[in-house]
């Protein structure tokens, strides 16, 4: 359902989401592939903060890694370069097509695995790392997806993600398509919520750190991406930009299997 009630096609959302991809996945690379790549491959969330400042990864070099919602695998290929041993997985067939055209473009040996973040193809405890940058881990229920990353990493072993937060659809102005500073719906609503063309899954606070307790997951930090002036998105309009120094439009976390 939308922030508003709206419902969503009668199909499954990892159907829906998954034929949206493989539809959509052209008109968004070429839309935000300046953004994507190059120095901006390793930089998280709607303002593309550098990893290489925010840290949220730590070291990389000979540790197992993870990506679950790898798209075209801009990232994959950038961690590879730095020595991670990674595998990248999408449910998406046209994502991954995409991610083996740019890693053989690279010159970059990529693993790439067709699947659904819900139910991982991958034995227990196997990687060190597993992140996602508004991929997967957006479009798939914390539920099912959480407890399985959690299952894949070793004891130790970190998950980091940036999503979105509940408040940008709690302020969101369908008809208007846009970030307003009154509530439009209730922040407990439905833990799945149609967005007019993917479903998206935005858990409250509360919610996520039960999620994460209930998977074996302690937090470690959590960032609610607070825009600055001097920072730009494609992702926004600018007038959601200057919403987004106000309130928070996604949050990034970094969680450690316990």
């Amino acid at each position: 359902m939308t922030p508003g009630g709206r419902r969503g096609p009668q199909v499954g959302p990892a159907i829906h989401n998954r034929r949206t991809w493989d539809r959509q996945s052209d008109a968004y690379d070429h839309r935000c592939a300046a953004v994507l790549g190059g120095r901006t491959a390793m930089a998280w969330g709607l303002f593309r903060i550098p990893e290489s400042r925010a840290r949220w990864l730590g070291p990389v070099r000979g540790r197992r890694v993870l990506e679950v919602g790898c798209g075209a695998g801009r990232w994959a290929i950038a961690l590879r370069r730095r020595g991670a041993r990674i595998v990248g997985l999408d449910l998406s067939v046209s994502q991954l097509d995409k991610a083996r055209r740019e890693s053989g473009t690279a010159g970059v040996r990529l693993p790439l695995v067709r699947g659904n973040v819900e139910s991982l193809p991958f034995r227990d405890g196997v990687f060190d790392l597993v992140f996602c940058d508004w991929g997967a881990l957006s479009f798939a229920d914390p539920r099912r997806s959480i407890p399985e990353c959690a299952r894949v990493l070793r004891r130790g072993g970190h998950l980091v993600f940036a999503t979105g937060s509940v408040w940008s659809l709690v302020a969101l102005d369908e008809r208007a398509d846009r970030f307003t500073r009154r509530f439009r719906a209730p922040y407990f609503g439905p833990l799945r919520r149609w967005t007019g063309d993917l479903y998206e899954f935005r858990p409250t606070m509360e919610e996520w750190v039960r999620i994460f307790g209930d998977s074996g997951l302690v937090v470690e930090r959590l960032a609610e991406t607070r825009a600055t002036p001097a920072m730009r998105s494609r992702y926004l309009s600018s007038a959601d930009q200057r919403w987004a120094r106000r309130w928070p439009a996604e949050l990034i976390w970094r969680v450690r299997r316990s």
